[in-house]
């Protein structure tokens, strides 16, 4: 079963990931130790897409 938004955002934010824009549903994240944005987009409640659990999870190995 896919995870939820929220809970994607919340294992960015503990790993360091800073919200640095939000336009609507999108959400712009940047890490200091990243050269990229991870962006996720979508309600708090909804069902996270596979490729945004795959870019979280890239995100979250590139920033250790």
């Amino acid at each position: 079963m896919p995870r939820k938004i929220r809970q994607l955002i919340r294992d960015l934010e503990r790993a360091g990931w800073v919200l640095t824009h939000q336009k609507g549903s999108h959400r712009k994240f940047e890490h200091a130790k990243v050269p990229y944005v991870i962006t996720i987009s979508g309600n708090l409640e909804d069902d996270a897409h596979h490729y945004q659990e795959r870019d979280v999870k890239k995100g979250l190995r590139d920033a250790q």
